[in-house]
């Protein structure tokens, strides 16, 4: 193993602090990426039902009234 323990593995001999936080940006930054389709995709979702409910109460009713 390179490091003697875990409290070495974790300080990198000082640089530990800009590692573990690169590692951590980089997480939250894939993070994002992953979820920001997902979260976009489901609110456009709900936007066209939303669409197709207003559509829906526009349209007339056929075959109720006095057409001639």
């Amino acid at each position: 193993m390179y490091f003697d323990s875990v409290s070495a593995a974790l300080n990198m001999e000082g640089h530990g602090a800009f590692v573990w936080s690169a590692y951590g940006i980089t997480f939250l930054v894939r993070a994002f990426m992953l979820l920001q389709p997902l979260l976009r995709g489901r609110h456009l979702a709900q936007v066209i039902r939303a669409e197709q409910r207003r559509q829906a109460a526009d349209l007339p009713v056929e075959g109720g009234g006095d057409a001639p």
